[in-house]
């Protein structure tokens, strides 16, 4: 199975309310195979506390085991830097998409970290309009040396510190 690069995105949102806007806009990149949600969890908590999860996926439960494989194996690589620990990690991370999830929810403690109103959703996405290009680098000896994303933020304080600089110059 080729993989693209795959993006984790925490997201906090100040009402628990959704309109179905964001999911109509992750259907429209899945069907034209730009992205796809490998898993995501969404946490809305109520203004008396109480905590709703949905998980959701666009992946089979095949696919999420493959995934998990792929995943475990490369931790348990990391790990023991051998194959007997990438085996290992291979099994443990199949058995943990059985049930077509990634992200494990209990795992994941979103629910006390936001207020009371609110909610966040963890998602993990694949970049599929990636592949081609990796495989066309790849093909014409290129190889991965850095990469970063660049928020909006980021373009910001380059601002803030060329500003800086040029009061002090």
């Amino acid at each position: 199975m080729a993989m693209g690069p795959v993006q984790l995105l925490v997201i906090g949102f100040e009402d628990p309310e959704f309109k179905g806007d964001i999911r109509a806009e992750l259907d429209k990149l899945r069907d034209s195979d730009v992205i796809r949600l490998i898993d995501a969890i969404v946490v809305r908590k109520d203004e008396d506390g109480n905590v709703e999860k949905v998980q959701i996926s666009d992946l089979s439960v095949d696919e999420a085991e493959e995934y998990g494989a792929t995943v475990g194996a490369l931790i348990g690589f990391g790990f023991g830097g051998d194959e007997e620990n990438m085996e290992a990690g291979a099994v443990l991370g199949a058995t943990a998409g059985e049930d077509g999830h990634i992200l494990g929810e209990d795992s994941w403690y979103v629910d006390d970290a936001i207020p009371n109103g609110s909610a966040a959703a963890i998602a993990l996405l694949e970049h599929r309009w990636a592949i081609p290009l990796r495989n066309s680098i790849q093909a014409e000896g290129g190889f991965h040396l850095a990469d970063a994303w660049v928020h909006p933020e980021d373009l910001i304080a380059i601002g803030l510190l060329a500003a800086e600089e040029a009061k002090t110059h």
